[in-house]
């Protein structure tokens, strides 16, 4: 497989050049051979409006294939994409903005109206929806969609862009070539954006469409680009929900969606969603890949009895390094701890002197915007190593501080979701009134859980768990907290409501 990210799709349009590539949410599909044609097309009009190697474009435009091209395009034109979410307020909005240094903006129509001073404006923030003012940077405009009033009036539209050009010639390789900017943590005064190669990219990609087995006869059902591009590596068949589709909200349509679906992505509440709901999936899956949250034991016997004969994936990895290992369903569930698999191929990991998981490879990230090049990543995760496994054991900053002793939970907490009537279990430190911590578990039942549930965990936490970090309460609750796009459990939250 190629070396580069942009050299690796543009050979598998080569090869199967009249093979569907991509698929929209409204069912318009795109082959190969258009993809091709589109991506150089674009890369070719915007180094003739002036786009320059090196130049970074600030991009917020929706999942879809018109947003696939412009991306593709962008760095086949030597440019770098800067993903930004306009939800976060104007402040971080200039902070990123301003660390990025962008040329260019690309963004739906609907943003630039929504955001620019106007009657548009005005009935978005009537509305509780504060947007930054795109139109207030001093860079050259793209819009994705029709031209609407508050648009920069010299907008590009991507379609303009991505019409085919006659000869247009394809990219040399550059694999050391900046392509991807991705805002992770950080504070709004001191924001964080992971820088990304063509060449880290292409390593991620190979690797995770060699154990999904991706080929032409697969189809990869996701708007997640860590699967989907994949596929169009492997030349798959990639099609889409419609933008915004919550899979939680409506398991019927998404077992429709999933309709001759090899392979698709699902956070761990969405698969949770779709069990209680006891629609079908098609028969035609092959793999579901699941991740962005810890995937528990509970959830994985239950998804193993509804989905015979598919293969589940629990992947680990973060925006610096994905994917870092993959465990089946069956190798988490013969494992008393929290396993997170092998380093995948090229992977290197190891565990610092303070428990730390340490990780590095091809796939890792160039470092971050503004900053020396990383060496190796820095998890956050504290793990142990079992041979040539990777194991668990908690975040260093969920660790409760208790009478001067270090409790971490995701020691714990896996063993405690083997209970029977346990679905989820989260253990938090709640202040008191001394500076110390109280620890509170949390529980959320299963629906064969009965009852006195509370009762019978605390008397089985002896056996299961050290003395120094047994809870002072358990506490069941219908459903945990959850946070952003990934839907992780947000321990903060929990902690304000417990300590309340």
């Amino acid at each position: 497989m190629a070396d580069d990210l942009l050299i690796g799709v543009l050979e598998a349009a080569r090869r199967h050049s009249g093979s569907p590539a991509l698929t929209d949410g409204r069912g318009r599909t795109t082959t190969y051979a258009e993809l091709a044609d589109r991506v150089l097309g674009t890369a070719h009009r915007l180094r003739s409006r002036g786009f320059t190697p090196g130049s970074r474009m600030l991009f917020s435009v929706r999942p879809g294939p018109d947003a696939i091209v412009l991306a593709l395009g962008t760095v086949a034109a030597g440019g770098t994409v800067v993903f930004v979410d306009p939800g976060g307020g104007q402040e971080l909005f200039t902070k990123r903005t301003e660390l990025a240094g962008p040329a260019w903006v690309a963004a739906e129509s609907v943003l630039y109206a929504a955001s620019a001073p106007g009657p548009v404006r005005a009935l978005a923030r009537r509305r509780g929806v504060l947007l930054p003012d795109y139109t207030a940077l001093p860079v050259r405009y793209i819009r994705s969609g029709p031209w609407l009033p508050g648009v920069p009036l010299r907008a590009v539209s991507t379609r303009t862009l991505a019409k085919p050009v006659a000869d247009a010639p394809l990219p040399d390789p550059r694999p050391d070539q900046d392509a991807v900017v991705v805002f992770t943590s950080g504070t709004t005064a001191e924001p964080k954006a992971v820088v990304h190669t063509r060449g880290s990219l292409a390593a991620a990609l190979n690797v995770l469409a060699a154990r999904c087995e991706l080929g032409p006869d697969s189809r990869v059902h996701t708007d997640q680009m860590m699967l989907g591009l994949p596929a169009l590596v492997a030349g798959a068949h990639w099609s889409m929900p419609p933008y915004g589709f919550a899979p939680a909200a409506d398991p019927v349509a998404l077992a429709a969606g999933l309709e001759g679906t090899t392979h698709t992505f699902l956070v761990p509440s969405d698969m949770a969603a779709i069990l209680d709901s006891g629609v079908a999936l098609p028969r035609s899956l092959r793999q579901v890949l699941l991740g962005s949250a810890p995937v528990l034991p509970p959830l994985l016997r239950r998804a193993r009895a509804a989905l015979p004969g598919v293969e589940l994936l629990a992947v680990y990895g973060m925006t610096e390094i994905l994917p870092i290992a993959i465990a089946t369903a069956e190798e988490k569930l013969a494992h008393d701890g929290d396993l997170l698999g092998r380093p995948l191929p090229g992977v290197r990991a190891r565990v610092a002197e303070d428990g730390e998981l340490m990780v590095a490879g091809p796939n890792m990230c160039r470092g971050y915007l503004g900053s020396p090049p990383l060496t190796e990543h820095a998890t956050g995760d504290l793990a142990r190593l079992e041979g040539d496994l990777i194991v668990l054991t908690g975040r260093k900053k969920d660790m409760i501080l208790r009478g001067g002793t270090n409790v971490y939970p995701g020691l714990y907490e896996p063993a405690i979701t083997r209970l029977p009537g346990v679905a989820a279990a989260v253990m938090v430190g709640v202040p008191d009134e001394i500076g110390d911590e109280r620890i509170v578990l949390a529980i959320v039942p299963s629906p064969d859980a009965g009852p006195e549930l509370a009762a019978r965990v605390q008397a089985s936490l002896p056996d299961l768990i050290d003395v120094y970090a047994l809870p002072d309460e358990v506490v069941v609750l219908p459903e945990l907290p959850l946070s952003g796009r990934t839907r992780k459990i947000d321990r903060s939250a929990l902690r304000t409501r417990l300590a309340r």
